[in-house]
This record gives C-alpha cells, sequence and structure tokens, in this order.
C-alpha cells in the first residue's frame, strides 16, 4: 500500500499513523526507543504490506502490470488504491480528505524528533504540496509518479503510464473496490486493540 491507505488503515491512533508512514524508511529492527504505538504502526505497516502483496487480486493486477512497465510494474497497485481511496475518501471516513490530511500533517510534525533522515528530507515537500489530497486527480497521482523518478530514479514514461491507467480505469476501479474491503478488515483486525478506530 502506498502513504495515504497506510495512514487510513492505521486506525486513529496519531502515533500509529505515523509510524505506518515512516515504516518504509526503517529498515531491520524496530528502535526500541521509539514509543509503543509507533512500533505498532510499524509493525501493523510490515504486515499489510505481506498481506497485499500475497493477495490473489494484487498478484494478478502485479502481473499485468509487469508485462506493461517491466519489473517496477509491482509498485503501481499502491498508487492507484490511493487515488481511488482519495477520490472516494468520504466514503470510507466520517471527515473529508481536506481534514483527515491536516491532521496528519501536523501529527508529523510533532513527532518529528522520531522521523527517520529520508523522511524528513521530503517531509516539507510532502506538506506543502499536500500530497494527499493530489492523489484525489489523475494528474495528481502521475505529479507523484513523477517525484518518484525524478528522486528515486524509477523509470517510468509518465506520459505513457497516464494513457494505460486511464484506458484501464475501470477494471483498476474494480480490483480497489473488491481488494480494499478485504485489506481493511485485516488490518483492522490487526491494529492493537485499543488502538482499533
Amino acid at each position: 500500500m502506498n502513504y495515504l491507505a497506510h495512514i487510513y488503515l492505521s486506525g486513529s491512533s496519531p502515533q500509529i499513523r505515523v509510524g505506518g508512514f515512516i515504516a518504509d524508511a526503517v529498515k531491520g529492527g524496530i528502535p526500541e526507543h521509539y514509543p509503543y504505538k509507533l512500533r505498532s504502526g510499524i509493525r501493523l505497516h510490515r504486515l499489510i504490506d505481506n498481506y497485499t502483496d500475497h493477495h490473489p487480486l494484487v498478484r494478478e493486477m502485479v502481473a499485468l502490470l509487469n508485462r506493461e512497465f517491466g519489473r517496477y510494474g509491482g509498485i503501481l497497485p499502491d498508487l492507484f488504491f490511493d487515488h481511488y481511496l482519495a477520490r472516494d475518501f468520504e466514503n470510507y471516513s466520517s471527515v473529508s480528505l481536506s481534514s483527515f490530511s491536516r491532521k496528519f500533517y501536523f501529527d508529523l510534525v510533532l513527532n518529528y524528533s522520531y522521523l527517520p533522515v529520508r523522511i524528513r528530507r521530503f517531509m516539507w515537500h510532502f506538506i506543502f504540496t499536500n500530497r494527499l489530497c493530489c492523489y484525489r486527480t489523475v494528474e495528481g497521482l502521475m505529479e507523484s509518479v513523477g517525484i518518484m523518478v525524478e528522486y528515486r530514479g524509477v523509470p517510468f514514461d509518465i506520459n505513457k503510464l497516464q494513457r494505460y491507467f486511464v484506458d484501464n480505469y475501470d477494471y483498476f476501479q474494480d480490483c480497489f473496490y473488491s481488494f480494499f474491503p478485504d485489506v481493511t478488515n485485516y488490518a483492522e483486525s490487526m491494529r492493537p486493540e485499543e488502538c482499533s478506530r
């Protein structure tokens, strides 16, 4: 899953959400000096990623995207899912995406001292460009892919990807609608009891 989905699936605890956001930048063991809820968020993120990677529907999507975009196709379902979640956010949450995003950015700043260097490097740009809300449009989604291409060296032709995504929009939407309830139920079952939504 990508940023928005991980934050959403983390439940209502601010530190679990922040842990879910930073988890990819925490390699190996989870630092013991992190607060319990932050560590729980990192663990939950890893469980969600494992569940997602092994889900039959996601594996089908990855196989399709790998044929079209090579070995980096596997990262695209996560990005696509963030688009559909952002677009339909009010169907999944009692608060708007704008309010949800502002609250998360505030919590991220409050937990700045725990953020890995990699997260600190892009955090302000992430906040100032309101990346979470940008996922709502196809153009915003492609901007995020463009950032990945520029800073992480992922070799996507953005124009080709956008055409492909738009041409197959309904298929990927159906995949999201089928998969997201499954991963939501899984995440709820794996969250610490006191941190459930």
